[in-house]
């Protein structure tokens, strides 16, 4: 069963499905109930997924990613970090009564509560007083009930013993027992609890940096990808009306031709918003898994302890690497261009005619189109079947023109491209892309000088060719200076392309200093204070994350421990001053059009 819960198109775009709460199950919208992890990082309840599973694989009902399950109920592993973070959530909603009086209290409001561990009883502030009075309970342990609820990841389950070693190559924690058991070349792996605490946060927050990168980008793959859909369509309809309006004038010789275009721009239509509507479906489901686990990140950092911190973080940080470093396709891989190249088709089917006209009309005005004019005098050329120097330099032409052209049309998309970027969107070009496209494009120069100057040299033998056969010359003669006035065209074109990316490049290198000016560096901790308080990490609000703030990590240290360095997050003043900085260089300039 591939699920499918949420509708097609409409509630994918929308950015808001992401904030959704971590500890809410997106198939029954309750709170998690042995909560089950899938192999795309998505978790939903065991009730929920119970019955799902078909030959040994369970097909995610968000996004449908198959995961293998084993055993005989059917499910997937459990998901020990939710697990916690609901029954920590379930702690602190647990109302405890003192088991003298009666009085009942909240266990996360439980500071004037206490935990009898002797006695294992709860105790309000005056029972214990009361009860405890007497010499023979002084040597009853007596701690609240807040901190007995943090003690109890402290002791190694298996000895009972208290924690005081960490084992970074097994990434688990160590009692004193534990400790004597390991092996002498294991042991040079343990390290104390508080530094394995400060170096497993360090680590954590650079999971985190990477998940909030790959948030942002694919935030904003999603905005491209919406607004590529919308290009598709508009394109697709300025398609369709232009083979319409060439249709009309020509109507009794391409009405069978019409019907066949007007398919194939359907066709490439269909065929390239199903290709951005599977990619959009893929990062709207990634969207939401990121968002889970950045607050899953907070939710855990601010509930758990040292003990539980060690002994589910580097499950939380395995998890957190294993996201990134999932293949996500970020960049749409094809373009909304529409192109079925009908006026090529119209002048195929129309070759003659197209040809007569044109020769009735070069007297007045061959400036018009000599491309056009070019091809088609070409094509009915080698039609004839006659062979000769000409004919046969007509055929090498055409390849290696087709070759040119084809090579400076992929420049030219690519500088649109980033000309788009940098203008519209304010990204970050890469100068080594730059860099790229600008030696590509001395190249082009290099082959259109070189393949003028060989065309140009076969102009004597043409013109003793052209006398020998005058009732032709006319028309070679045409394509001749056709073919010369296309490489020109091209090497005019391709003179443009370069003036545009030196003109861009400036900018994205000022852009580039800019930032790397402004990027915060790493400030080294500081001494450890005896008064930090707990671990917390807060995310922006909603409303914040949609006015494209970044939520800033604040993480606060228990006693004791040393504060991990500032996160190396882009400064709101830093994407201000760059986008303010883009602003004023694509206002004050105008760039040519291609």
């Amino acid at each position: 069963m591939s699920g499918g819960i949420f509708s097609p198109l409409e509630s994918l775009c929308d950015l808001d499905n992401a904030n959704a709460h971590p500890l809410v199950c997106h198939l029954c919208y309750q709170q998690y109930e042995h909560p089950c992890l899938l192999d795309c990082h998505h978790t939903f309840c065991a009730n929920c997924l119970r019955g799902r599973a078909s030959d040994g694989r369970l097909s995610c009902p968000l996004c449908g990613q198959l995961t293998v399950v084993k055993g005989n109920n059917g499910l997937p592993r459990v998901d020990q970090l939710l697990k916690f973070l609901v029954d920590s959530c379930a702690d602190s909603e647990e109302v405890t009564q003192c088991a003298n009086c009666d009085l009942e209290c909240r266990t996360q409001d439980a500071i004037s509560m206490y935990f009898c561990n002797t006695c294992a009883q709860p105790l309000c502030a005056t029972c214990r007083d009361q009860t405890h009075q007497a010499k023979m309970f002084a040597c009853h342990e007596i701690v609240t009930l807040a901190k007995r609820a943090k003690e109890l990841h402290k002791k190694c389950a298996l000895h009972e013993e208290p924690y005081i070693m960490f084992s970074t190559e097994k990434k688990s924690m160590l009692c004193i027992k534990c400790f004597r058991d390991m092996q002498v070349e294991s042991r040079a792996h343990c390290i104390d609890i508080e530094t394995a605490y400060v170096q497993g946060c360090e680590k954590l927050d650079q999971a985190v940096l990477a998940v909030k990168e790959l948030q942002t980008s694919t935030r904003e793959a999603i905005i491209l990808l919406k607004a590529m859909i919308a290009e598709v369509r508009v394109n697709v309809t300025e398609e369709e009306a232009a083979i319409s309006t060439l249709f009309c004038s020509m109507q009794e010789r391409l009405a069978d031709r019409r019907k066949i275009l007007l398919r194939t721009a359907q066709s490439q239509h269909e065929e390239k918003e199903k290709a951005f509507k599977d990619q959009l479906t893929h990062m709207a489901s990634l969207l939401p898994t990121l968002q889970v686990h950045l607050v899953t990140c907070s939710a855990f950092l601010s509930s758990a302890s040292k003990y539980e911190f060690l002994d589910l973080g580097y499950q939380l940080m395995e998890r957190l690497q294993k996201i990134v470093q999932l293949p996500h396709r970020l960049r749409p891989a094809q373009s909304s261009k529409i192109n079925t190249e009908y006026r090529a088709e119209f002048a195929r089917c129309l070759e003659a005619l197209l040809f007569l006209s044109q020769r009735t009309t070069s007297a007045t005005g061959r400036s018009s189109g000599p491309t056009s004019h070019r091809y088609i005098s070409t094509k009915v050329l080698l039609t004839e079947g006659l062979e000769s120097p000409f004919t046969e330099h007509c055929r090498n032409y055409e390849n290696t023109f087709r070759t040119l052209q084809t090579q400076l049309q992929n420049l030219k998309d690519q500088v649109q491209e980033m000309h788009r970027d940098l203008t519209k969107h304010h990204s970050l070009i890469k100068i080594d892309a730059m860099g790229q496209i600008l030696q590509k494009s001395l190249e082009m120069d290099v082959q259109i000088s070189s393949h003028y100057s060989s065309v140009q040299l076969l102009k004597a033998v043409f013109e003793e060719v052209w006398e020998e056969t005058y009732q032709r010359v006319a028309n070679e003669q045409e394509i001749y200076e056709a073919q010369l006035h296309d490489l020109l065209r091209l090497k005019q074109e391709n003179m443009y392309l370069t003036t545009i990316t030196r003109q861009i490049g400036p900018y994205i290198r000022s852009i580039a200093k800019v930032k790397e000016r402004l990027e915060p560096r790493s400030v080294p901790p500081a001494h450890p204070t005896p008064s930090s308080p707990h671990p917390l990490l807060k995310l922006l609000t909603p409303e914040k994350r949609e006015s494209g703030e970044e939520g800033d990590l604040i993480v606060m240290r228990e006693q004791n421990e040393l504060p991990p360095p500032p996160l190396t997050a882009t400064p709101p003043f830093t994407a201000c001053l760059l986008a303010s900085h883009c602003k004023y260089h694509t206002a004050s300039t105008a760039y040519p059009r291609l």
